[in-house]
């Protein structure tokens, strides 16, 4: 069994959103991050994954989004326990607010960064590069 983490490429001026993940974080405690978290069963439920990715945002940063996201990968790891995750990450446009760290039990600190700037950080995993690469093809499809 699969439990499922939503995460949002979320951006604005040619910058995306970005925490520090609280070390009190099991999984990846101290390292760079977008927004997200694990989708809670809700029984028979429609856009779930959607849902519970706003829900995220605005728990963890006090941020809405714009309705529609859109799809940009997904992947599969382990946790430390042996738990396995599957993990879906969409592109979303910031609605309204400015975030900050509204979970510190969550989020030590939160960013806008550029591509080249998460891509410098040393505090950046593969996968945050990888998401972050896929997020931008998309939008300069979008805009292309």
């Amino acid at each position: 069994m699969f439990y499922v983490n939503v995460e949002g490429a979320v951006y604005k001026e040619n910058k995306w959103l970005v925490i520090e993940r609280s070390l009190k974080e099991g999984h990846a405690g101290g390292l760079l991050s977008l927004v997200g978290g694990t989708v809670e069963n809700e029984g028979d439920s429609k856009d779930i994954l959607e849902r519970t990715l706003r829900r995220e945002l605005f728990e963890e940063v006090g941020v809405k989004v714009q309705e529609k996201m859109e799809y940009v990968r997904n992947t599969s790891f382990k946790l430390d326990d042996g738990s396995e995750v599957i993990d879906i990450v969409y592109l979303c446009e910031l609605e309204e607010g400015e975030p900050f760290a509204k979970s510190p039990e969550e989020v030590n600190a939160v960013y806008w960064m550029t591509a080249e700037e998460i891509g410098n950080h040393p505090k950046t995993p593969i996968w945050l590069i990888d998401s972050i690469k896929e997020a931008e093809k998309l939008l300069k499809n979008k805009t292309a």
